[in-house]
C-alpha cells in the first residue's frame, strides 16, 4: 500500500519527456487518420459506393470445434439484410486491435483447434479473419421507436438503399474528421480538463468540494447544479478568486471582461439558482493554498480545470450537453451513488465515452452509509466490468469507494479519499499518457477498427464482384465472339435464302401458268379440278351462251392454276420460313427470346376489295405473320378473277367461226403454227369459214374489180354448159347439206378450241400498257409476295440478332468495367488496410491501449 501510495507521489517531470515524445506521435497518427478518412470520404462519393457491414452470429449453424482465437459469424450488409457470407471473427491479443485481413471462406477446418499457434493463426490468415466486434466510431446511429431500440434501428436501415447508407456513412466519416480535429487541438493543448459528472444527487458538487478541500459548489438535497461550472487556479485569473459568467454566443476571454460577467465567489449559490432553466456556463477561479504536490488544480506543471457538470438524468437537455461536452474533456470522473449504482442513462453515457476513454475514473460516493460494503463493491465492479473491462482491470486505481462529505470534515483523516485524491492527480498528472494521450489513442484505435472492418468487408464484395464479372465475361465473351463470327455468315444465308425461294417460287409459278396456258389454247382446262367442267353443248340455237359458258370455265381454270401457283408459292415460303428459323436457331444465343411471330401460309396473297370513287381497288392487310397480317393479293388485272371480268367474259362471233384463224393457218406463209394437228385438217367448216373470211376482205387489196369481172365471165361461161348446169343443182345442194350437218356436228369441239387460241393469244401478248406477259406478271406477283414474307421473317431475324449483339456488348463491357471498378476498389481497400497498419505501427497506438 505506501509502495503503491509512494509511485503516486513521483514527481510529474519524471514523465514529460515520454509525454511529448508520444503526444506528437499521436498527432501525427492523427493527421494520418484524418488523411485516411478523406480519401475514404472521396472514394465512396466518386468511386465506390461503400457498404455497411453487420455481423451476427449465426444461431441456425450448429456448433463446431475451431481455434480459440477464432469464431464463425455472418456477414452481412444493411441494404442487402438476406445475404449472409460466412466469416471467422479473429481475436486480437492486443485489445481491440483488428485484423487487417477480411475474406469469404469455405468452411473452419475440426483440426485448427489443434494445431500448432504460429501454424493455427496462418490457417486462420489464409481462410479469412473478421473484427472481433461490430463498429464503434463509425455505427450508424438509427433510432426507430423506442430509445436505444437496436432491432428497430436494423430494421430501418435494412430497409434504406445502398446509395442511402453510403450517404450516411458519409455523414458519419466527416464527423469523425471534425472531432478528429477536436482531438488534435487537445492534444496540442498543454492542460487538462477533468469532467466530474454523474447521475442526479450522487454528490457530484460534494466530491468536487472535497478535492478543493472547501465548500464552494452549492449542495443541498434538491438538484441544484444546472450549469456547466468549469473550476480553475485563480493564478489563470491573475490570482484573483471570482466568478465569470460567460456571454452567450461570444468566445470567452480571461482578459476581455466584454465575454463575460464578472461575479464574487460567494455569489455562486445565488447565480446558479437565478439561471436554473438556462444554459449557463461559468468559470469558477480559486486559489489552493496547498502544495503542489497535494493540490490538484495548482501543481505546478500543467494547468487543470475541473467541470462539475449537471446531472444526467435531470432533463433531456441537460443529458445531451453533457453527452457533447465529454467530447472535448480529459479524463472523465464518474460519480456513482453507492446507494442506486448505474442508472440506464448512466449506463449510456459510460458505453459511449468508453468508445474514446478506455480508463474511466469512478468515485462511489455515500459508500460508507452501505451496511453490506462487500456486495455493494462486487455489485458495483461487476457492472464496471461490462462497460469498460479496462477500467475494471485497473480498478484498484480508478475505482474509489469514498463518503465525500466526510472528507470536508476538517479534523477527522480519510484514507480512502486521500488515496482517491493522490490515483487522480497520478492518473491526471503523472499518468497523462494514460489520462490525456489515451483516450485519444483509443478513439484512433476504434476508427482504425472501423475503418478496417469497412475496408474488409467492402474488400469481400469487391472479391465477389470481380468473381462475378469473371464468370459473366466467361458466359459473354465466347457467345458475342461467335456472334461477330457468324454475323457474315447468318447475313449471307439469310440472303440466298429469300433469293433461292423467289426464284424457285416464280420459277414455279412460271411452269404451272405456262402448262395450263398450252392446255387452255387446246380447248381444254388448265387445270383438273371436280369444280370446274366445260359445258354440255346446248345445241345450235344456245351456240352463244355455249361460247360464253366455255370461255368462263377455261378462265376459271386458268384462275385455278393461279391458285395452284400462290399454294406451291405457300409451300416454298413456309419452308423459307422454316429455314430461316433454323438460321436463328443457329446463331442466336440460347437464352435470347425466340420469335413469337406465327407465319399463316393461308394469308398469303388474301385481298379485300374497297371502292373508291367508283373504281375497284384492291388494299392489301399488314402480314401473314400472327393477327391481322398484311399479305400480297393478286389483283383482276393480274389473272385473279379472269373468269369475273366481263372484258375477257365478252362473246364474238369470231369465238364460234374463226376465219382469221384458218385463213392464216391455209393461206398465210406458213409461220403461223397450230396448236394441234386437228387445226392442220381442211374440213367444210374450214372451207366455210376461209370463204366467210375471204368475203369479207371483198373490196380490200386481196381481190380487185378486175378480177370479180373475170371471174363473173368464167362463171357465167360454166353455167352455159348444159351438162354442167344439169349436175350443179344436185351438187350444190348436197354440199350445202353436208357442210350445214358437219358444222352443226363440229362447233361443240370448235369452239373451245377457237376460245382458247384467242385467250391464249391475248394472255401471252404485250400490249402498250403492259410490257409483261400474264405469266410473267404473275411470276413476278408470287416472287414480290415470297420476298415481302420472307424479307419480314428476315427482317426479324436481323432485329433480334442484332439487339442479342447489342445487349452481349452492353454485357461484357458492363462486366469489363465491373471488374475493372472492383479491382481497382479492392487494390484500394487494401492498401487502406496498409495504411492503417502503418498508422497504428507509428503512433505506437498498440502499445498504449
Amino acid at each position: 500500500m505506501e509502495a503503491s501510495f509512494a509511485e503516486k507521489q513521483l514527481k510529474v517531470e519524471d514523465v514529460q519527456e515520454a509525454y511529448v515524445e508520444q503526444k506528437d506521435r499521436l498527432v501525427d497518427a492523427l493527421d494520418s487518420t484524418k488523411s485516411i478518412l478523406g480519401d475514404l470520404r472521396s472514394f465512396n462519393k466518386e468511386d465506390w459506393v461503400v457498404r455497411y457491414p453487420h455481423i451476427r452470429e449465426d444461431h441456425a449453424a450448429p456448433p463446431q470445434k475451431t481455434s480459440r482465437k477464432s469464431i464463425r459469424r455472418s456477414l452481412s450488409f444493411a441494404d442487402d439484410p438476406t445475404t449472409q457470407t460466412p466469416v471467422v471473427l479473429h481475436q486480437e491479443r492486443q485489445g481491440v486491435h483488428r485484423s487487417v485481413t477480411l475474406s469469404t471462406i469455405k468452411d473452419v477446418e475440426d483440426e485448427v483447434e489443434h494445431l500448432p499457434e504460429q501454424e493455427g493463426a496462418a490457417k486462420e490468415q489464409e481462410e479469412g479473419l473478421l473484427p472481433n466486434s461490430d463498429f464503434h466510431v463509425l455505427r450508424l446511429d438509427i433510432k426507430l421507436g423506442a430509445a436505444g431500440s437496436s432491432s428497430s434501428a436494423a430494421a430501418l436501415v435494412s430497409q434504406l438503399e445502398k446509395s442511402s447508407i453510403s450517404n450516411l456513412l458519409n455523414d458519419r466519416i466527416g464527423s469523425s474528421m471534425s472531432h478528429i480535429e477536436k482531438l488534435r487541438n487537445r492534444v496540442e493543448d498543454t492542460s487538462s480538463k477533468v469532467l466530474v459528472t454523474g447521475d442526479l444527487n450522487a454528490g457530484k458538487s460534494t466530491f468536487t468540494n472535497a478535492l478543493l478541500r472547501r465548500e464552494v459548489m452549492p449542495v443541498d438535497q434538491q438538484p441544484c447544479t444546472t450549469a456547466f461550472c468549469e473550476v480553475h487556479d485563480a493564478a489563470e485569473n491573475n490570482g484573483k478568486e471570482e466568478v465569470h459568467v460567460l456571454k452567450e454566443g461570444i468566445k470567452y476571454d480571461v482578459f476581455d471582461e466584454s465575454t463575460f460577467i464578472r461575479h464574487a465567489v460567494a455569489d455562486l449559490e445565488t447565480i446558479v439558482a437565478e439561471n436554473e432553466d438556462s444554459a449557463t456556463m461559468l468559470k469558477l477561479y480559486l486559489a489552493d493554498t496547498r502544495a503542489p504536490s497535494e493540490s490538484l488544480l495548482n501543481n505546478g506543471v500543467v494547468d487543470i480545470s475541473l467541470i462539475d457538470a449537471p446531472g444526467l438524468n435531470r432533463d433531456s437537455i441537460k443529458t445531451t450537453a453533457v453527452f457533447a461536452r465529454q467530447e472535448e474533456i480529459d479524463v472523465v470522473v464518474f460519480v456513482v451513488s453507492a446507494e442506486n449504482h448505474f442508472t440506464l442513462s448512466a449506463k449510456e453515457f459510460l458505453w459511449q465515452a468508453s468508445n474514446e476513454k478506455a480508463y474511466i475514473f469512478i468515485v462511489v460516493n455515500k459508500f460508507d452509509q452501505i451496511k453490506n460494503k462487500e456486495k455493494c463493491r462486487r455489485l458495483v465492479l461487476e457492472q464496471i466490468k461490462e462497460f469498460s473491462p479496462r477500467t475494471y482491470e485497473d480498478s484498484q486505481d480508478l475505482v474509489h469507494f469514498v463518503d465525500s462529505a466526510a472528507a470536508l470534515q476538517p479534523s477527522a483523516a480519510n484514507l480512502a479519499f486521500d488515496d482517491l485524491e493522490a490515483s487522480l492527480r497520478s492518473f491526471v498528472l503523472v499518468k497523462r499518457s494514460k489520462s490525456k494521450l489515451l483516450p485519444v489513442s483509443t478513439y484512433l484505435l476504434h476508427l482504425l477498427s472501423d475503418i478496417d472492418l469497412l475496408a474488409g468487408a467492402n474488400a469481400i464484395v469487391a472479391d465477389t464482384e470481380i468473381a462475378e464479372a469473371r464468370h459473366r465475361l466467361d458466359e459473354a465473351k465466347p457467345v458475342l465472339e461467335k456472334m461477330k463470327a457468324g454475323r457474315d455468315d447468318l447475313m449471307d444465308n439469310i440472303l440466298s435464302t429469300e433469293e433461292d425461294a423467289v426464284a424457285i417460287s416464280s420459277a414455279k409459278s412460271k411452269s404451272v401458268l405456262n402448262a395450263a396456258i398450252d392446255l387452255v389454247g387446246e380447248g381444254k382446262l388448265g387445270v383438273s379440278k371436280p369444280t370446274i367442267q366445260l359445258p354440255s353443248y346446248p345445241g345450235i340455237l344456245g351456240v352463244f351462251d355455249y361460247a360464253r359458258d366455255v370461255k368462263r370455265a377455261l378462265l376459271a381454270s386458268l384462275d385455278a392454276a393461279t391458285r395452284l401457283s400462290e399454294d406451291e408459292a405457300r409451300v416454298i415460303t413456309s419452308a423459307g420460313v422454316q429455314k430461316i428459323k433454323e438460321l436463328g436457331d443457329k446463331h442466336l444465343p440460347e437464352n435470347v427470346e425466340k420469335c413469337r411471330r406465327v407465319f399463316m401460309p393461308e394469308a398469303m396473297f388474301s385481298s379485300s376489295r374497297t371502292c373508291k370513287n367508283g373504281r375497284t381497288k384492291h388494299t392489301r392487310r399488314s402480314s401473314s405473320f400472327g393477327n391481322g397480317a398484311i399479305v400480297a393479293g393478286g389483283v383482276h388485272g393480274l389473272g385473279i378473277g379472269l373468269a369475273q371480268r366481263p372484258d375477257m367474259l365478252e362473246t364474238t362471233f369470231l369465238d364460234i367461226v374463226d376465219a382469221n384463224y384458218h385463213f392464216t393457218v391455209h393461206f398465210g406463209d406458213g409461220k403461223t403454227q397450230t396448236t394441234s394437228d386437228d387445226d392442220s385438217k381442211i374440213t367444210a367448216l374450214s372451207v366455210v369459214s376461209v370463204g366467210a373470211g375471204a368475203l369479207t376482205m371483198v373490196g380490200g387489196q386481196a381481190i380487185g374489180a378486175r378480177g370479180l369481172i373475170e371471174g363473173a365471165l368464167r362463171l357465167s361461161d360454166l353455167l352455159g354448159n348444159s351438162t354442167i348446169r344439169k349436175w350443179a343443182g344436185p351438187v350444190v345442194g348436197a354440199v350445202t347439206i353436208g357442210t350445214v350437218a358437219y358444222v352443226i356436228l363440229e362447233l361443240p369441239n370448235t369452239i373451245p378450241r377457237n376460245i382458247g387460241r384467242r385467250i391464249k393469244t391475248t394472255l401471252t401478248s404485250k400490249t402498250e400498257e403492259s410490257e409483261e406477259t400474264f405469266v410473267e406478271a404473275q411470276a413476278d406477283r408470287v416472287g414480290r409476295e415470297t420476298r415481302k414474307v420472307l424479307r419480314l421473317a428476315s427482317w426479324d431475324l436481323k432485329e433480334r440478332f442484332t439487339m442479342a449483339m447489342e445487349e452481349r456488348v452492353k454485357e461484357v463491357q458492363g462486366a469489363e468495367e465491373m471488374e475493372k471498378k472492383a479491382s481497382k476498389a479492392k487494390a484500394w481497400f487494401t492498401d487502406v488496410q496498409s495504411r492503417t497498419g502503418a498508422v497504428r505501427s507509428s503512433g505506437h497506438l498498440v502499445e498504449s491501449a
